[in-house]
């Protein structure tokens, strides 16, 4: 076995791990519970679960779905999250190899899935994960500075100023439209958000991201609007779906203003 499948393999595993644990984040930091204590369990019954209870996707495939203690089915984002991260943690191995970049993307990809599977079961984006995941990146960053010899202005000051100018841009977006739809049209997760997003993609493209969201949330808003369901649509998840597609395609506006005069 080559040494890129074996390492491709491994990624894809130590994916599918930390997906598990995203799934507790996810879940716990918007109901105020500890990330480390109690120990995982059923939410249903309380039944603390085994090591082999545990394993990525496996497990879930093992007990069909229910909890081995009482039965209650287990729901899918589950090992849909942890085949998801594991997927994104091989394509960005594939994508940047090992190095620096790699790091930052799999921060990225990890701060975005958690606050994913926050928004879609609360409407909740934590600012713990967005303050934690942020200085991560500039720690990152700062450390790529070292490595390529980049200054400081330019490989994090210059960041930062994306970041802020990102987030400045959704928030006059959100003005907007509370005057326009005489109601909140953006949660403030989802600004904060940005600022993450413009902080690794840069300005121009955290831009383009929060237009690609946008056409991509569309459909499933005249849907909703239409079944006279809740109007309130998690827009993290958009966002992140569209940050996750120009990150590892590594799309940039050069590249798209040639594709449109073309």
């Amino acid at each position: 076995m080559s040494l890129e499948l074996t390492t491709g393999i491994m990624m894809f595993f130590f994916g599918m791990v930390f997906g598990s644990f995203y799934n507790v984040v996810g879940y716990r930091l918007p109901n105020n519970m500890s990330i480390v204590y109690p120990s995982s369990h059923c939410p249903n019954c309380n039944h603390k679960l085994k090591f082999y209870e545990l394993i990525p996707i496996i497990s879930y495939l093992f007990l069909l779905g229910k909890c081995k203690n009482c039965k209650k089915r287990i729901s899918l984002s589950y090992p849909f999250f942890e085949a998801l991260t594991g997927l994104l943690f091989l394509l960005s191995y594939l994508v940047f190899g090992i190095n620096i970049k790699f790091f930052i993307s799999i921060t990225f990809i990890s701060i975005l899935i958690i606050i994913s599977i926050s928004d879609i079961k609360y409407y909740i984006i934590p600012d713990e994960v967005l303050i934690v995941g942020s200085a991560l990146i500039i720690i990152e960053l700062l450390i790529n500075c070292l490595i390529q010899d980049i200054s400081i202005l330019n490989g994090v000051v210059l960041p930062i100023l994306n970041g802020l100018g990102a987030f400045a841009v959704l928030y006059l977006f959100k003005i907007f439209g509370d005057m326009v739809f005489q109601r909140e049209s953006l949660g403030g997760g989802d600004i904060k958000l940005l600022f993450v997003i413009g902080l690794v993609l840069g300005f121009d493209m955290s831009i383009v991201t929060i237009f690609i969201a946008s056409f991509i949330a569309l459909p499933l808003s005249v849907i909703s609007l239409i079944k006279n369901d809740s109007n309130i649509l998690p827009f993290g998840p958009y966002l992140s779906i569209s940050a996750v597609l120009i990150l590892l395609s590594e799309l940039n506006l050069e590249s798209i203003l040639q594709f449109f005069i073309k």
